[in-house]
């Protein structure tokens, strides 16, 4: 038996540990570019924050219209997390991840992960760390709504909801 990887095997792009990583450049919603091609900077992974630094930094990228980033934030947090926040941390990220195809122009996928992550946090109540469990559940109803009606790709920093309730 040959064990030796084919030649496409052995040239993909591997981070520091060997494990395969697209290295391709990706634009703002994540989107993957061509090799050489200019692009935004992507979110280191497997980074652990303290919750109120995971909320400030996906709030930013989502302001900055970059909700793919901010779902990896979100992910960070949902892997490295207590075991009894992961389901928040995933909830967060499936919005962000609802935005992002909202703003691809999928209505179908954005419409059911916004439905999906709004359905996930709803259960966090008194929502912690000052989440505003209620307002994103609305933004998400209304966003998958307008989506569906056939609105066409949305602005996604325009459409950035606001994750923290009012101090």
């Amino acid at each position: 038996m040959n064990t030796t990887p084919s030649p496409d095997a052995q040239d993909r792009d591997r981070d520091a540990e060997g494990r395969a990583r697209n290295a391709r450049p990706r634009d703002g919603l994540g989107r993957p570019l061509p090799y050489g091609a200019p692009g935004v900077e992507r979110q280191p992974e497997g980074v652990v924050r303290t919750p109120a630094e995971t909320l400030a930094e996906a709030q930013a990228l989502l302001d900055q219209g970059r909700p793919f980033h901010a779902h990896e934030v979100f992910e960070d947090a949902w892997k490295s997390g207590p075991e009894r926040e992961r389901a928040l941390w995933r909830g967060l990220a499936q919005l962000a991840v609802g935005l992002t195809h909202a703003a691809r122009g999928n209505a179908k996928g954005g419409a059911r992960l916004l439905r999906r992550g709004a359905g996930v946090i709803a259960a966090e109540q008194p929502a912690p760390y000052g989440i505003d469990v209620p307002g994103l559940g609305v933004w998400a109803e209304e966003l998958a709504a307008r989506v569906e009606r056939g609105a066409g790709p949305v602005d996604a920093a325009e459409c950035a909801p606001r994750l923290l309730g009012a101090p």
